[in-house]
Protein backbone atom coordinates (compact mmCIF):
# COMPACT_ATOMS: atom_id res chain seq x y z
CA UNK A 1 0.00 0.00 0.00
CA UNK A 2 1.65 3.54 -0.88
CA UNK A 3 1.59 6.14 1.53
CA UNK A 4 1.56 9.81 1.40
CA UNK A 5 1.50 12.01 -0.58
CA UNK A 6 4.21 13.26 1.50
CA UNK A 7 5.18 17.48 0.41
CA UNK A 8 8.92 18.02 0.40
CA UNK A 9 10.69 21.06 -0.21
CA UNK A 10 13.98 21.23 -1.41
CA UNK A 11 16.45 23.85 -0.91
CA UNK A 12 19.83 25.61 -1.54
CA UNK A 13 21.67 27.77 -2.99
CA UNK A 14 22.11 27.96 -7.09
CA UNK A 15 24.47 25.06 -8.16
CA UNK A 16 24.47 22.69 -4.91
CA UNK A 17 23.49 20.13 -6.85
CA UNK A 18 19.54 19.95 -5.81
CA UNK A 19 18.74 18.92 -9.65
CA UNK A 20 20.85 15.82 -9.05
CA UNK A 21 19.21 14.94 -5.81
CA UNK A 22 16.15 14.67 -7.47
CA UNK A 23 17.47 12.06 -9.99
CA UNK A 24 18.89 10.30 -7.61
CA UNK A 25 15.62 9.96 -5.59
CA UNK A 26 13.77 9.36 -8.89
CA UNK A 27 16.13 6.22 -10.29
CA UNK A 28 15.77 8.04 -13.16
CA UNK A 29 16.03 11.79 -14.82
CA UNK A 30 13.62 13.67 -14.58
CA UNK A 31 15.25 16.90 -13.94
CA UNK A 32 17.61 19.18 -15.98
CA UNK A 33 21.06 19.73 -14.37
CA UNK A 34 22.61 22.37 -15.29
CA UNK A 35 25.86 24.48 -13.75
CA UNK A 36 24.11 27.21 -14.44
CA UNK A 37 24.73 30.01 -11.35
CA UNK A 38 22.10 32.42 -12.82
CA UNK A 39 18.81 30.59 -11.61
CA UNK A 40 15.99 32.40 -10.99
CA UNK A 41 16.15 33.27 -7.46
CA UNK A 42 12.59 31.54 -5.60
CA UNK A 43 11.71 29.44 -8.83
CA UNK A 44 10.22 26.17 -8.15
CA UNK A 45 8.92 22.61 -9.71
CA UNK A 46 7.64 19.92 -8.55
CA UNK A 47 8.24 16.61 -9.11
CA UNK A 48 6.08 13.13 -8.19
CA UNK A 49 6.86 9.93 -8.08
CA UNK A 50 6.94 6.62 -5.58
CA UNK A 51 9.90 5.89 -2.60
CA UNK A 52 9.34 2.72 -1.82
CA UNK A 53 5.16 2.52 -0.24
CA UNK A 54 5.60 6.42 0.22
CA UNK A 55 4.35 8.98 -2.84
CA UNK A 56 6.19 12.12 -2.44
CA UNK A 57 6.08 15.20 -4.07
CA UNK A 58 9.13 17.44 -4.58
CA UNK A 59 9.11 21.21 -4.57
CA UNK A 60 12.76 21.68 -6.29
CA UNK A 61 13.48 25.59 -5.29
CA UNK A 62 15.74 27.63 -5.89
CA UNK A 63 16.66 29.93 -2.31
CA UNK A 64 17.59 32.87 -3.03
CA UNK A 65 21.10 34.50 -3.75
CA UNK A 66 22.74 37.36 -2.06
CA UNK A 67 23.56 39.10 -5.11
CA UNK A 68 20.33 38.61 -7.13
CA UNK A 69 18.58 40.61 -4.16
CA UNK A 70 18.90 44.29 -5.63
CA UNK A 71 15.49 46.47 -7.04
CA UNK A 72 15.72 44.15 -9.64
CA UNK A 73 15.62 40.09 -7.92
CA UNK A 74 13.40 41.57 -5.01
CA UNK A 75 10.02 41.79 -6.70
CA UNK A 76 10.16 38.80 -8.66
CA UNK A 77 11.16 36.48 -5.69
CA UNK A 78 8.04 37.68 -3.84
CA UNK A 79 5.93 36.61 -7.05
CA UNK A 80 7.47 33.17 -7.16
CA UNK A 81 7.41 32.50 -3.55
CA UNK A 82 3.97 33.63 -3.53
CA UNK A 83 3.37 31.27 -6.16
CA UNK A 84 4.79 28.32 -4.01
CA UNK A 85 3.24 29.62 -1.02
CA UNK A 86 -0.22 29.13 -3.26
CA UNK A 87 0.41 25.74 -4.46
CA UNK A 88 1.76 24.37 -1.23
CA UNK A 89 -1.40 25.47 0.44
CA UNK A 90 -3.58 23.45 -2.68
CA UNK A 91 -1.24 20.32 -1.70
CA UNK A 92 -2.29 20.42 1.60
CA UNK A 93 1.09 21.59 3.45
CA UNK A 94 4.88 21.07 4.33
CA UNK A 95 5.83 17.74 5.74
CA UNK A 96 9.67 18.06 5.82
CA UNK A 97 12.52 20.52 4.45
CA UNK A 98 15.34 18.79 2.51
CA UNK A 99 18.35 21.44 2.48
CA UNK A 100 21.31 20.98 0.23
CA UNK A 101 24.55 21.89 1.07
CA UNK A 102 27.96 21.84 -0.31
CA UNK A 103 30.18 19.28 1.48
CA UNK A 104 33.40 22.00 1.09
CA UNK A 105 31.63 24.84 2.36
CA UNK A 106 28.90 26.70 4.10
CA UNK A 107 28.46 30.13 2.82
CA UNK A 108 26.37 33.26 4.60
CA UNK A 109 23.68 32.44 1.87
CA UNK A 110 23.58 29.10 2.89
CA UNK A 111 22.74 30.27 6.83
CA UNK A 112 20.77 32.80 5.19
CA UNK A 113 18.67 30.60 2.68
CA UNK A 114 18.18 28.10 6.27
CA UNK A 115 17.01 30.73 8.33
CA UNK A 116 14.36 31.77 5.52
CA UNK A 117 12.92 28.84 5.11
CA UNK A 118 13.28 26.83 8.46
CA UNK A 119 13.20 29.67 11.52
CA UNK A 120 10.71 32.11 9.28
CA UNK A 121 8.62 30.07 6.27
CA UNK A 122 7.90 27.10 8.76
CA UNK A 123 8.29 28.15 12.13
CA UNK A 124 10.95 25.33 12.97
CA UNK A 125 7.54 23.72 13.07
CA UNK A 126 8.61 21.11 9.80
CA UNK A 127 11.16 18.70 10.17
CA UNK A 128 14.55 19.66 8.06
CA UNK A 129 17.44 16.81 6.99
CA UNK A 130 20.43 17.98 5.52
CA UNK A 131 21.86 16.64 2.05
CA UNK A 132 25.20 17.00 1.98
CA UNK A 133 26.47 16.72 -1.81
CA UNK A 134 29.60 16.72 -3.73
CA UNK A 135 31.19 14.37 -1.78
CA UNK A 136 32.45 11.89 -4.79
CA UNK A 137 36.14 12.12 -3.55
CA UNK A 138 35.73 11.09 0.04
CA UNK A 139 36.47 6.71 0.74
CA UNK A 140 33.86 6.80 2.84
CA UNK A 141 31.34 9.95 2.31
CA UNK A 142 29.90 9.47 5.60
CA UNK A 143 33.06 10.50 7.05
CA UNK A 144 32.29 13.86 6.48
CA UNK A 145 29.22 13.93 8.62
CA UNK A 146 32.04 12.35 11.29
CA UNK A 147 33.93 15.26 11.13
CA UNK A 148 31.32 17.84 10.03
CA UNK A 149 28.63 17.66 12.12
CA UNK A 150 29.99 19.40 15.38
CA UNK A 151 30.66 22.69 13.28
CA UNK A 152 27.27 22.26 11.39
CA UNK A 153 25.07 22.44 14.57
CA UNK A 154 27.47 24.67 17.33
CA UNK A 155 29.00 26.83 14.63
CA UNK A 156 26.14 27.16 12.19
CA UNK A 157 23.61 26.72 14.26
CA UNK A 158 21.94 24.54 11.70
CA UNK A 159 19.27 21.93 13.33
CA UNK A 160 18.32 18.44 11.34
CA UNK A 161 16.41 15.70 11.65
CA UNK A 162 18.49 13.69 9.82
CA UNK A 163 20.77 13.45 7.04
CA UNK A 164 22.47 11.96 4.08
CA UNK A 165 26.01 12.23 2.52
CA UNK A 166 25.77 12.14 -1.47
CA UNK A 167 27.20 12.39 -4.60
CA UNK A 168 25.06 13.20 -7.93
CA UNK A 169 27.53 11.70 -10.28
CA UNK A 170 26.61 8.17 -11.51
CA UNK A 171 28.95 5.48 -11.21
CA UNK A 172 28.63 2.00 -12.97
CA UNK A 173 29.52 -0.04 -9.05
CA UNK A 174 25.47 -0.80 -9.06
CA UNK A 175 24.28 -0.29 -5.09
CA UNK A 176 27.70 -0.63 -3.86
CA UNK A 177 29.01 2.52 -5.55
CA UNK A 178 29.17 5.36 -4.21
CA UNK A 179 26.13 6.67 -6.46
CA UNK A 180 23.96 3.46 -5.07
CA UNK A 181 24.64 3.95 -1.99
CA UNK A 182 23.82 7.76 -1.97
CA UNK A 183 20.25 6.80 -3.34
CA UNK A 184 19.78 4.47 -0.52
CA UNK A 185 21.18 7.03 2.27
CA UNK A 186 18.34 9.56 0.81
CA UNK A 187 15.23 7.05 0.51
CA UNK A 188 16.27 5.92 4.12
CA UNK A 189 16.20 9.70 5.28
CA UNK A 190 12.77 10.25 3.46
CA UNK A 191 11.56 7.02 4.42
CA UNK A 192 11.38 8.11 8.40
CA UNK A 193 9.23 10.93 7.52
CA UNK A 194 5.73 9.90 7.40
CA UNK A 195 4.21 13.58 6.89
CA UNK A 196 2.07 13.20 10.60
CA UNK A 197 3.95 16.37 11.49
CA UNK A 198 2.28 18.64 8.40
CA UNK A 199 2.29 22.57 8.94
CA UNK A 200 -0.02 24.67 6.64
CA UNK A 201 -0.19 28.29 7.70
CA UNK A 202 -2.30 30.97 6.31
CA UNK A 203 -1.22 32.24 3.06
CA UNK A 204 -1.12 36.37 3.94
CA UNK A 205 1.16 35.38 6.98
CA UNK A 206 3.10 33.45 4.99
CA UNK A 207 3.83 35.92 2.79
CA UNK A 208 4.30 38.57 4.84
CA UNK A 209 6.99 36.80 6.93
CA UNK A 210 8.36 36.37 3.43
CA UNK A 211 8.86 39.68 3.20
CA UNK A 212 10.39 40.48 6.17
CA UNK A 213 12.76 37.26 5.90
CA UNK A 214 13.89 38.87 2.24
CA UNK A 215 15.58 42.10 4.71
CA UNK A 216 18.07 39.06 5.14
CA UNK A 217 19.75 39.31 2.34
CA UNK A 218 18.38 42.86 1.40
CA UNK A 219 19.31 44.74 5.32
CA UNK A 220 18.38 48.20 3.93
CA UNK A 221 19.64 48.24 0.57
CA UNK A 222 19.01 51.57 -1.33
CA UNK A 223 15.60 51.32 -3.49
CA UNK A 224 13.97 48.55 -2.35
CA UNK A 225 10.32 49.40 -2.30
CA UNK A 226 8.86 49.84 1.16
CA UNK A 227 5.33 51.17 1.60
CA UNK A 228 2.63 52.09 -0.89
CA UNK A 229 5.39 50.74 -4.06
CA UNK A 230 5.86 47.23 -2.32
CA UNK A 231 1.73 47.40 -1.60
CA UNK A 232 1.09 48.20 -4.71
CA UNK A 233 3.59 45.38 -6.41
CA UNK A 234 1.80 42.77 -4.06
CA UNK A 235 -1.64 43.69 -6.30
CA UNK A 236 -0.47 43.93 -9.57
CA UNK A 237 2.12 40.61 -9.14
CA UNK A 238 0.75 38.80 -6.62
CA UNK A 239 -3.02 39.55 -7.57
CA UNK A 240 -4.33 40.23 -4.47
CA UNK A 241 -7.22 42.81 -3.81
CA UNK A 242 -6.03 46.37 -2.08
CA UNK A 243 -7.06 45.30 1.54
CA UNK A 244 -5.41 42.03 1.45
CA UNK A 245 -2.35 43.73 0.64
CA UNK A 246 -2.47 46.63 2.86
CA UNK A 247 -2.87 43.77 5.58
CA UNK A 248 0.31 41.98 4.74
CA UNK A 249 1.68 45.69 4.94
CA UNK A 250 0.89 46.33 8.46
CA UNK A 251 2.18 42.43 9.74
CA UNK A 252 5.66 43.29 7.55
CA UNK A 253 6.21 46.81 10.08
CA UNK A 254 8.33 46.17 12.85
CA UNK A 255 6.55 46.82 16.13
Amino acid sequence: MTQGPINIILFGETGVGKSSVVNLIARRPVAEVSSDVNGCTMHSKEYKFDVGPMRVSIWDTTGLEEPEMGVNGYFPAIEKAWLLIKRLREAGGVDLLLFCIRGNRVTTTTQSNYRLFYEILCGQKVPIALIITHLERETDMEDWWIRNKKSIVERYGIRCAGHACVTGIPDNRGPEGKYGKSRKAVHDLLLQHDGTGRYMMPEGDWLAKLIKGLKLFTGDKAGIPKGKALEKALVKRCGLDSDAARRIMEMTEDP
